[in-house]
């Protein structure tokens, strides 16, 4: 995740905020609501980082015949995580 956390906190409560003035959301325990809404922004922004880490896994698992077919890291892990991401239809 390229953002820190704190600016994930203020996202996460700047959108609590305008979807509660503008009367979309209610609830009664505004503090467990913006952790939960945290937590989910979090686990959203994360999985780019964790589509990354399958790659360099699979890349690991791999590297013999990266080096037999001549593919340099970088080609071989933009591939894979392409192929990744449009397996799994993510939009990133």
């Amino acid at each position: 995740m390229q953002l820190l956390r704190e600016y994930v906190t203020y996202m996460s409560k700047e959108l609590m905020k305008r979807l509660t003035d503008e009367g979309l959301v209610q609830f009664d325990q505004p503090e467990y609501v913006n952790e939960v809404m945290l937590q989910v922004v979090l686990d959203e922004l994360s999985v780019e980082d964790r589509i990354n880490d399958e790659a360099r896994r699979i890349l690991e698992e791999h590297a013999d015949q990266m080096k037999s077919f001549g593919a340099t890291y970088e080609d071989a892990f933009k591939a894979i995580k392409k192929q990744i991401i449009r397996e799994r239809k993510i939009i990133i």
